[in-house]
């Protein structure tokens, strides 16, 4: 009570404020464990807001932007929701990385009916919980087949071990679609080991698989622990390819791995070598703007961004229901991270890349279409 109260005072007394503008809420972890995912997120989004606000904003006003630090808690996220409806009256919520906190997130953002758009949360249970969420990005089933089919046909691997993070949504649903795909192929699980994002040490879960003689293991983590099991297996004197998906992204992922990530596969949003237009332009923009090459969290980040944009601008208004049935009507929307359609689901139709570690940089390996 005393919070609502809270809320609504300062949501008065910044009214006349925001009269000028059309405000966005952004959340992420900018700091914590993964503040990579924040960071590279937000500044996407920053440089989508500055373009649209250098070529005359959105109907006829400026963008201003809220962004909020979640620390990583999924308790932060659902409060940072809760302040940029109520206190900072958002047109719509972009956000966040990690499922496991945009589903903390997202039923704040459906009980006040503002639409949220995740940039890359891919857990299916991110976008069921309501009509008004939404994401860009591909989901964990497609994630999961894509890494699966990669091991299987183009690796000509038959036997997997499992190590994933057993209190984070991401990693034990992309796990179980990963499963499910490879045994479907005529492919083995042969191990299946648990871990707690936080652990440093997993030369009990690396000496068991290792026993097993698995000819790969997928680790569908972050990219901070997954650093530090690569480093271990390989001390270990397992040496067999290890594989995952888009939460390996992140610069800090060769930092903390070092030579022992090297030349292992991860499926991600986009790749850095496409040679559109669209990529090359957004890449130059980002580095002149940020100083640093963008990661897929930094595009995905831009393409949520500019989907909204594009969507207020096309129903020509801020109401939140026009705006959510806008975004429903996405079609063959020309993103940085690929050509995006929203389905019935509010889920994103489409491709995704494998990339490999290679000398420190994520080469481009193959596509994968819906």
């Amino acid at each position: 009570m005393v919070t609502a109260l809270l809320f609504s005072l300062l949501a008065l007394s910044g009214c006349s404020k925001k009269a000028d503008t059309i405000v966005v809420g952004n959340f992420g972890s900018m700091t914590g464990a993964e503040a990579t995912f924040g960071i590279s997120t937000r500044d996407g989004i920053i440089l989508a807001v500055e373009e649209w606000n250098k070529a005359g904003g959105l109907l006829g006003k400026q963008i201003e932007l809220k962004a909020y630090d979640n620390q990583g808690k999924p308790e932060e996220a659902r409060l940072s929701v809760e302040k940029l409806i109520n206190v900072d009256n958002v047109i719509a919520v972009l956000g966040e990385v990690a499922s496991t906190r945009s589903l903390a997130g997202a039923p704040v953002a459906q009980q006040y009916k503002v639409p949220m758009i995740s940039p890359s949360s891919t857990n299916p249970l991110v976008t069921q919980k309501g009509d008004y969420i939404f994401r860009v990005c591909f989901i964990d089933p497609f994630q999961g087949e894509v890494m699966a089919k990669f091991a299987f046909n183009s690796l000509k691997l038959k036997k997997a071990a499992i190590l994933r993070d057993s209190k984070s949504d991401y990693s034990m649903g992309l796990a179980s679609y990963f499963i499910k795909t490879f045994e479907s192929l005529g492919g083995q699980i042969v191990g299946d080991e648990k871990y707690v994002s936080g652990d440093v040490d997993f030369k009990a879960q690396i000496t068991n698989l290792k026993s097993k003689s698995p000819e790969f293991i997928f680790i569908p983590g972050y990219y901070t622990e997954v650093g530090l099991i690569a480093r271990q297996a390989r001390e270990q004197g397992l040496k067999v390819p290890l594989l995952g998906g888009d939460g390996w992204d992140s610069t800090k992922l060769t930092e903390i791995g070092g030579e022992f990530v090297e030349g292992n596969y991860f499926s991600n949003h986009y790749t850095s070598e496409d040679p559109r237009p669209e990529v090359t332009n957004f890449i130059k923009n980002y580095e002149t703007r940020f100083g640093t090459k963008p990661d897929a969290l930094a595009a995905s980040g831009y393409d949520a961004a500019r989907i909204l944009f594009e969507t207020v601008k096309r129903v020509n208004s801020i109401d939140p229901k026009a705006i959510r049935d806008g975004l429903a009507e996405t079609k063959n929307f020309n993103g940085v991270t690929g050509i995006i359609s929203i389905n019935e689901n509010r889920d994103a139709v489409k491709s995704a890349v494998v990339l490999q570690v290679k000398d420190k940089q994520f080469k481009y390996v193959e596509t994968v279409n819906p």
